[in-house]
């Protein structure tokens, strides 16, 4: 079975009505063999904020190293978001798997009558993806209620409400008390429930619970919560006060609810895991969950956040309140079951409106919306048919100083998303073989793959994009003689498909000039094309020496205890001795580390990484090389731009979301790597689908992160981690298609130096294979090579550069 084959048996199960009840999934669990009796369980119910409360309580548990499962519901952009381990997806591999072993199953319910539906199904896979993954804890979202929702098919240990308001009434009752006390029926045995609830609700669910922990402004709360105002980043100062612990800490999740909802993650994770105060602020400053108040622009500034109910849109508008903008342009779409009138009511006023229908059936028509801000007060109301399109004239309309808000549903979120996200990416396709392969993975169907593989060796570019986007991409690119694959999944569901487009790049080039006029957002995605594909660009330079061509980074580890150099340069004058020998033999940048990653390798103190690190970068910061520092502490980094340093090298992925900031404030650039863990722990095995599509997708989340901080992607270096978290054959995919990664808009690096995947090519000189590898890096797109071995790997890539352009040497 194709993975394709596997999605598309569980979305034609949204063909079967919602219902109330945790029957069928039970019966399937136990088809199953029970798979959900391993792990402890968190339940997070409740009207609004309980994905954000769930992804909080996963930060803090995973920052308390615990393996954590995460299950939350809708999906922004691909379905295997909803169920995640360590942050991680559900792989391909793991749905294929499980749709063939439940399949037979739910067919024979259906013969019956009783077929599981969606939800009932992706809630059961969630249970057996974390019994298999024998996690720690498993964090559970909440459909709809409490008591007949299909997350309550297992026992919790711990479980909160977060707040209540009148939803579902046809299925959970028509006044908020009886909502409230549905949604109680979550709280577990042995632990009183945990809830941000206020007023009738909470007096509900303190009448249907024993002793729930109340969480809220309020003097007489259990746990007391302060929010302070917004600051200049776009954060949220917050304090949490329980009896006899507390922390303070920043969210980059914004507004009272917010800060309330961090409340009861923050209470929540101490009633499974014996979590410190230090690791409840991290856990907490470090989440983020897309498409709430989600910052992906700053001139203007854009605000995404999927506010789809009056209670939502009221809790937006608080925030927007503390948030300094000159004028506001609302982009908004919403549900046709929605009170439009009450959230249009609930929203900050406007100074530019424009109504939109998101691409699936439930979307409200534009001229409703249109009419329903007329009748609320608004001058003039723009309909437009596409968010995309909406959105490009927000932008067009908005001022730097001016905010651009996306609103009124996920899904309006979820097509808006992709301007900052998406990624076409150039594959190298130089044998039928390897068309085959792109066409593969992007789940093109066996028939398609056949008549198309062989006119693929050209110019080849994937990408994701709405299904009716996708049929106007195919349409235009076969009338100009070129080829276009689509996923399987295409035309019958909202999510994003995976599109291949095979064309000469003439072909590319009326592409793009025909999509100019097109509707639904098009002519951004040629705009992406033409960037991706390199046609009629100047690219912006700042100076760095990597926008001449591939520049080499020296690798100066001033450590006892690394893998390669440990204890040859701790000592301030070996270092320095070695920084003037790299930048003598042609090294454009020196990257001074003061804490070891290799597998099995001790962290140290920040004090002590400092004293190693400083007084090197004080004594060469006068040289003619840019100066990096290798580090994941925010501290440290800080520390070391003070000392004369130039660009940070963050291997742990902005773990730290601090650093991000640092580098911004300080305008110098950042790398920031993919790792599972650093330093690695030996032993640890990830399952990739494709590990470089897996590994792209998870940077492109990073770097939104470090644009929201300020930094533009120029500045942005991408390292796909080479040896971190990886086999020794992913490895050297991920060096194979190094230039996947120039995707994303940045430039490139890789650190392949000596590490242990060269070994696996028999060969016990792992300088010579180092200096192959680097020729390989150079020749395929990568901008900063990093290398222990400066003389040999600095000729390796003036050799490639020789061979692109032989004039150069006369």
């Amino acid at each position: 079975m194709r993975y394709y084959e596997a999605a598309e048996f569980l979305f034609d199960l949204r063909r079967f009505r919602m219902r109330a009840g945790t029957e069928a999934t039970v019966d399937l669990l136990a088809h199953l063999g029970d798979p959900q009796d391993g792990p402890r369980y968190v339940q997070v119910g409740g009207s609004n904020g309980k994905g954000s409360t769930a992804r909080m309580v996963e930060s803090v548990l995973s920052e308390a190293g615990l393996e954590v499962g995460l299950y939350t519901s809708p999906h922004i952009d691909d379905v295997r978001d909803r169920i995640r381990v360590d942050g991680r997806p559900i792989p391909k591999a793991a749905v294929v798997e499980f749709v063939s072993a439940v399949r037979d199953y739910v067919t024979e319910r259906g013969a019956e009558g009783t077929s599981p539906t969606f939800f009932e199904v992706l809630t059961a896979m969630a249970f057996w993806y974390f019994g298999r993954e024998d996690v720690d804890v498993a964090v559970l979202e909440v459909g709809i209620g409490g008591r007949l929702d299909a997350t309550s098919a297992v026992e919790p240990d711990a479980s909160a409400v977060t707040s209540v308001s009148l939803e579902h009434t046809s299925i959970l009752g028509d006044t908020v008390e009886e909502i409230a006390r549905d949604k109680a029926t979550v709280a577990p045995q042995d632990r009183p429930l945990v809830t941000g609830a206020r007023g009738d609700a909470l007096d509900a669910i303190t009448a249907a619970t024993d002793d729930p922990i109340v969480v809220g402004e309020a003097d007489d709360c259990d746990v007391r919560v302060t929010a302070g105002a917004p600051t200049e980043r776009i954060e949220q100062p917050v304090e949490i006060a329980g009896l006899g612990w507390g922390v303070e800490t920043t969210l980059q999740l914004l507004g009272e609810h917010q800060a309330r909802n961090a409340g009861v993650a923050a209470t929540l994770a101490r009633q499974v895991a014996a979590v410190d105060e230090g690791e409840l602020a991290r856990g907490l400053r470090s989440a983020t969950w897309p498409g709430r108040f989600e910052v992906v622009g700053r001139e203007p500034l854009v605000v995404l956040d999927g506010a789809h109910n009056p209670d939502a849109c009221g809790a937006l508008a608080g925030v927007m309140a503390d948030i300094d903008y000159a004028d506001l342009h609302l982009v908004f779409g919403a549900m046709h079951d929605k009170d439009h009138r009450a959230m249009v009511d609930a929203l900050p006023d406007a100074a530019h409106i424009t109504v939109c229908e998101p691409d699936v059936p439930r979307a409200e028509d534009r001229d409703v919306l249109g009419r329903v801000f007329e009748r609320a007060g608004a001058a003039q109301v723009d309909r437009v048919g596409s968010v995309e399109n909406a959105l490009d004239r927000a932008l067009a309309a908005a001022a730097p100083g001016d905010c651009v808000l996306v609103t009124g549903s996920l899904y309006t979120v979820a097509e808006a998303r992709p301007r900052w996200t998406r990624t076409h990416v150039r594959k190298r396709t130089e044998t039928v073989e390897d068309v085959r392969e792109v066409l593969e993975d992007a789940n093109v169907t066996d028939p398609g793959i056949w008549r198309m593989r062989g006119k693929g060796v050209h110019r080849v570019v994937r990408t994701r994009v709405r299904p009716r986007q996708a049929r106007y991409l195919k349409e235009e690119l076969l009338s100009l003689g070129g080829e276009c694959g689509l996923s399987a999944l295409s035309g019958q569901h909202e999510e994003r498909i995976d599109v291949v487009m095979m064309a000469t790049l003439a072909q590319f080039n009326r592409l793009i000039e025909k999509l100019g006029g097109q509707p639904f957002g098009l002519a951004q995605v040629a705009e992406e094309i033409r960037q991706a594909l390199g046609i009629r660009t100047e690219p912006k330079r700042h100076g760095f020496p990597w926008e001449d061509g591939p520049a080499v980074m020296g690798i100066l580890n001033v450590t006892p205890d690394s893998f390669h150099d440990g204890g040859q340069f701790d000592t301030v004058e070996a270092a320095v001795a070695q920084a003037e020998a790299m930048a003598e033999a042609g090294a454009s940048i020196v990257d001074v580390g003061g804490e070891s990653t290799r597998p099995g390798a001790e962290p140290v103190s920040p004090a002590t990484e400092r004293e190693r690190v400083l007084p090197v970068v004080e004594r060469i910061a006068s040289l003619d090389v840019m100066v990096s520092v290798d580090t994941r502490r925010s501290g440290v980094a800080a520390a070391a731009i003070d000392a004369g340093a130039d660009l940070l090298n963050d291997v742990s992925g902005l773990a730290d979301p601090e650093m991000a900031h640092v580098a911004a404030e300080a305008d110098v650039p950042l790398v920031v790597m993919h790792s599972i863990d650093a330093p690695v722990v030996p032993g640890r095995e990830v399952q990739y689908d494709d590990v470089v599509e897996d590994v792209l997708r998870d940077l492109g989340e990073r770097v939104l992160l470090a644009e929201r901080a300020g930094l533009d992607r120029e500045q942005i270096l991408v390292d796909p981690g080479v040896g971190f978290g990886k086999s020794r054959a992913e490895s050297f995919e991920l060096l194979g298609r190094i230039g996947e990664f120039r995707a994303l808009g940045c430039p490139v690096l890789v650190g392949h130096s000596h590490k242990s995947m060269l070994d696996a090519i028999g060969s016990d000189q792992r300088g010579s294979a180092t200096v192959a590898g680097t020729a390989l890096a150079a020749e395929r797109g990568a901008d900063v090579i990093r290398v222990h071995d400066v003389a040999e790997n600095v000729a390796a890539v003036r050799a490639v550069a020789a061979a692109d352009d032989p004039d150069s040497l006369e």
